[in-house]
């Protein structure tokens, strides 16, 4: 089967999707070890707990907080997804459709959260 033109992959959305969704899942785990780490420190080391949340409160972890919610929203409306496509009878046939009501839902909540979160990360918020 030829690469489609213009991808690397030789998948289409539903590939493209399958992607996106592991990589998300495997970001929000990283994410999710590291905040179990973090907060356990509160009980070794008050003061090593306190250091490591201030290194949270810079731009550049703000920047990755969006990230994060970006992930989270993507992995989670593109779960909902994966459930109507493996459950509903339909599914398969409009996986497609879904796919693109996933990329909408994403840009509608995405377009709400990043104003005001970049406006409280970058100052303008207060």
């Amino acid at each position: 089967m030829p690469t489609p033109a213009g991808t690397l992959y030789r998948g289409r959305e539903g590939m493209w999707s399958w992607v996106a969704h592991r990589v998300t899942g495997v970001l929000i785990f990283f994410f999710l070890l590291v905040h179990v780490l973090d907060t356990a420190l509160v009980r070794v080391s008050p003061e090593a707990y306190n250091a490591v949340i201030g290194t949270y409160q810079t731009p550049i972890m703000g920047l990755g907080e969006a990230g994060l919610v970006a992930a989270i929203v993507f992995h989670a409306f593109n779960g909902i997804r994966i459930v109507l496509v493996d459950f509903w009878a339909k599914g398969p046939r409009y996986h497609k459709v879904m796919l693109w009501v996933v990329v909408g839902l994403f840009v509608v909540t995405m377009a709400g959260f990043l104003p005001r979160h970049l406006m409280n990360v970058f100052g303008g918020g207060h």
